[in-house]
């Protein structure tokens, strides 16, 4: 979501007024997901897409003129046939609903902006954020802190407090969805829109798979970080697209860093006297999946060592290893690809099995 933080401002130096197109539900396999945005200027001037273009975005276009004529929100609902569906990125026929809420930048006091640059500074601080808002009335907006705290209401005190926590369980979850709450007994959608600092994939060791690991992480858009105690490995030359280089201590590292349900944690020194350090400071810290470069024998052994070292045996139970999906890799980037898609199915808390066997 650090696009929308940037797209957000990018129009105000050139446009004054911009209607602001939300993907806010989708049924059927979607390209994007529910949050991705379009902005519109009232010059013309367009940043992001709601869907991968074509008919869909060029609709929410000519919605969002309408919108910004007569600057009053609207809900739009689209019903994909297989076609159409196909051209947009859908594997089968489906719908979809976009919000369109117009945006005076010019304007200091805007509560829309107001909400959204707190959002940002709490994805700045490294903390997630839910924004609610009502698919019938977007001038009521909530806004749900990972710690609670609240800025806005949608209208009623019993509402917010419902609202508050839908969003916490969604900031758990970390993902956006749209739920009909209810208020004097009539019921109404309300999108809660989920933000967050990106995935994190911390590599220990700088060797061969590490490159593209770091990569195709990169691409993936996740925030990456290398470790090594080697300054002639651990360089900008070999890994030009990562975030962090940290040269040093392995272990002494580890304990500086953050885990959490986002990150991914991935050894591939393959050298004991940095891994067994490393994994006693990261496995009873959390985070979303820890994986070992290496044989089932080496595997074993390490555990064995880290058992004998006192680890409880759930904690030994989250040691992927040997690390990644059998896809019958060899080369360093088809060993990163398996590893990369095995850390985002355990994530998801997926098997990793081919999709035409989902039942």
């Amino acid at each position: 979501m650090e696009e929308l933080f940037e797209d957000i401002e990018k129009p105000a130096k050139v446009e004054k007024r911009v209607a602001m197109a939300t993907l806010v539900a989708t049924r059927g396999t979607s390209p994007k997901r529910e949050g991705a945005k379009m902005w519109v200027g009232e010059q013309g001037r367009i940043l992001g897409s709601v869907t991968i273009g074509g008919c869909v975005d060029a609709r929410v276009i000519a919605e969002s003129e309408k919108v910004l004529a007569s600057f009053e929100p609207c809900l739009l609902e689209m019903n994909l046939g297989d076609e159409d569906a196909w051209e947009m990125g859908f594997s089968c026929a489906g719908n979809l609903d976009v919000l369109i809420e117009p945006v005076d930048l010019s304007d200091s006091q805007s509560n829309l902006l107001h909400l959204y640059r707190a959002t940002a500074a709490s994805v700045d601080g490294g903390k997630c954020a839910v924004l609610a808002t009502p698919l019938k009335e977007t001038s009521a907006k909530l806004l749900v802190l990972e710690d609670g705290e609240i800025s806005g209401s949608l209208g009623d005190p019993v509402v917010d407090r419902e609202a508050r926590e839908i969003a916490l369980e969604l900031i758990q979850r970390r993902t956006s969805c749209t739920v009909s709450l209810r208020a004097d007994s009539s019921p109404f959608d309300v999108f809660f829109e989920f933000h967050g600092p990106p995935p994190t994939l911390i590599v220990f060791g700088a060797g061969h798979v590490a490159m593209p690991l770091i990569n195709l992480a990169h691409d993936m858009g996740l925030k990456t970080v290398v470790v090594d105690g080697r300054p002639r490995f651990a360089t900008k030359e070999r890994f030009p697209f990562v975030d962090e280089l940290l040269v040093g201590i392995p272990s002494e590292i580890a304990q500086t860093l953050a885990y959490t349900s986002s990150t991914f944690v991935v050894l591939t020194a393959h050298d004991y006297k940095y891994d067994l350090p490393v994994l006693k400071v990261v496995l009873p810290a959390g985070p979303a999946y820890v994986g070992l470069l290496g044989s089932k024998r080496r595997g074993k052994a390490i555990k064995e060592f880290l058992k004998e070292s006192g680890m409880d045996h759930q904690l030994l139970e989250q040691l992927r290893v040997p690390t990644g999906l059998n896809i019958g890799a060899n080369t360093a980037a088809e060993i990163a690809l398996s590893i990369l898609a095995e850390a985002v199915a355990v994530k998801a808390g997926r098997r990793g099995e081919p999709l035409k066997e989902r039942k």
